[in-house]
């Protein structure tokens, strides 16, 4: 079950109780900021999470995977090729 629209996995957010957070497939603004290019790319393009786009992984994922604060060494890639498969 698709749980983003970048990979990360909602039910295994530490974000999700702190903050209160529904995660990207229930929210129109996430609670970081004003928007994220992630969200946006993939609603605009009508797109459930990433792995569908024609560029995955496109420069703003691999970004957002490898940052250094927020990433996660590329798991959120990988997820959302899995859920490409199913």
């Amino acid at each position: 079950m698709v749980e983003s629209r970048c990979g990360i996995l909602c039910s295994q957010c530490e974000y999700k109780e702190s903050m209160g957070c529904l995660g990207c497939l229930n929210i129109s603004q996430p609670f970081w900021g004003e928007q994220c290019v992630i969200k946006d790319s993939c609603e605009s393009k009508g797109y459930q999470h990433c792995g569908e786009c024609d560029t995955f992984p496109c420069a703003s994922l691999k970004a957002f995977a490898y940052d250094e604060k927020q990433g996660d060494n590329g798991l959120r890639i990988e997820q959302c090729k899995k859920w490409g498969k199913e």
